[in-house]
């Protein structure tokens, strides 16, 4: 039987259930979306995914919490994130389940909604109708199109017109179960012209079971929005994780996205972005630090439908070990959007003989009067660097980690929320020195 079939069986033999725990914006996308999977399957190893077997990843038997029957956990007990000053609004989602109880209530402006999509259907029902499953499309990606006939429920950032959030939002993904276990994930971020946020997420695994997730992002930053969208992935080495982040910005609108991977198993990240209104500012950044046998697939796609917009894309990979990771970038600008500004730079560094990266930067032009480039370097430690070091009285495996160090500084220096760069900037020297396995500022007890 193809990895496909089981999923489809479990649809169609659970649809009503699904539905029963969800609301009718979600359940209104299930049938067309199952008609899609059906029809495309699981991405074959070719094009995109030439570099990741999709149907090997989900061929288990994986659990699914249909049922929507509560993990014994309370998150605030099991994770104490201890950024220094970051403030932040905190709320978590168990697997797939949004964790509505709450030890602080945030104190928000009138107006904005954080929090579940059932509850936004609820109370801002055309807004969420309006914008749920608008910009990430099924008919193109089998992995979005079962992730929206099984998700059940989803976080939802909405910032009308205006108003500016002081302090950022954190996001907790836990990853929690006795059993291989399969989460659908979905964040709806929606920020209203001249609003302003910022949205930290962080994924941790906290058993040593098999867990696989597909997570899909929307993103809509209207006229002068501006939103920073931060994803910090610190999960094990049995942790598959598909994401699919899909981006449209209006006139004037600046978005940074950052994606920093530090612990994983095998991670698919994709990025969908639209610049459709003239003078918008996309700033798209990524790091990771792989080892053992831990594969990270990116690509990325920026489309520039307006003049006058800029973007800058820059993601760097570090691999020891077996690790292998691929990078597939393109930037398409279309014919009309002049006085583009647009760059990509992929650089890696491979640190034994057996670790493997593959990149494939592309650019696509079909407007005057532009300023586009892309590059990509991969190799090894620049020895003459580590012998001028070595020269000054510093010892060899010293020199390797200030300078893997430094390669990381330029995405780091990406991140806008205080005391989040310093943490990780500490986070990546104790994991180069082989002294951290996960974030030790995360209280990360099992109860």
């Amino acid at each position: 039987m193809k990895p496909e079939q089981q999923y489809i069986d479990l649809f169609i033999e659970h649809e009503n259930l699904i539905r029963q725990h969800s609301t009718s914006i979600m359940n209104n996308h299930r049938r067309p979306s199952l008609e899609e999977f059906q029809r495309l399957g699981f991405p074959p190893m070719k094009e995109d995914y030439a570099c990741t077997n999709v149907n090997k990843a989900f061929a288990p038997d994986y659990g699914m919490n249909i049922n929507r029957i509560k993990i014994p956990v309370n998150p605030y007990h099991v994770f104490c994130c201890d950024v220094p000053h970051l403030n932040a609004a905190l709320y978590f989602t168990v697997n797939d389940s949004i964790y509505e109880r709450k030890e602080i209530s945030p104190n928000f402006p009138e107006g904005v909604y954080i929090g579940s999509l059932i509850k936004f259907a609820e109370t801002h029902p055309e807004i969420a109708k309006q914008h749920y499953g608008k910009i990430a499309g099924t008919k193109n990606d089998g992995i979005i199109a079962i992730n929206t006939m099984f998700a059940q429920d989803g976080f939802v950032v909405y910032v009308p017109q205006n108003i500016v959030l002081e302090s950022p939002i954190q996001l907790i993904h836990i990853n929690r179960s006795d059993v291989n276990t399969m989460s659908n994930r979905r964040i709806l971020v929606i920020m209203e012209a001249h609003s302003q946020a910022k949205l930290l997420v962080c994924t941790h695994s906290m058993d040593k079971v098999s867990f696989i997730s597909t997570e899909v992002i929307e993103i809509f930053a209207n006229e002068s929005a501006k939103f920073d969208y931060y994803d910090l992935e610190e999960t094990s080495e049995l942790t598959t994780r598909f994401t699919s982040l899909h981006l449209k910005q209006e006139t004037h609108s600046q978005v940074c996205i950052n994606g920093i991977t530090l612990n994983n198993g095998l991670s698919r990240n994709n990025y969908h972005i639209e610049l459709n209104g003239e003078y918008a500012e996309n700033k798209l950044c990524g790091m990771s630090i792989l080892d053992e046998t831990k594969h990270l697939d990116t690509m990325t796609h920026i489309i520039h439908n307006a003049p006058h917009c800029t973007s800058n894309e820059l993601f760097k990979n570090i691999l020891n070990g077996h690790s292998t990771g691929a990078f597939s970038g393109k930037i398409l600008v279309k014919k009309g959007a002049d006085k583009t500004s647009a760059h990509l730079t992929n650089k890696n560094y491979c640190s034994t003989r057996n670790a493997r990266m593959y990149s494939k930067p592309q650019l696509e032009i079909y407007a005057d009067d532009v300023k586009c480039s892309h590059g990509m370097t991969t190799g090894q430690m620049d020895e003459n660097a580590l012998f001028y070091m070595q020269s000054r009285g510093i010892p060899y495996h010293e020199a390797r980690t200030l300078l893997s160090i430094a390669f990381t500084a330029d995405v780091l220096d990406n991140i806008h929320i205080e005391g989040l760069k310093e943490r990780l900037q500490a986070l990546i020297e104790k994991r180069f020195r082989g002294e951290l396995a996960h974030c030790s500022d995360c209280n990360h007890n099992k109860q």
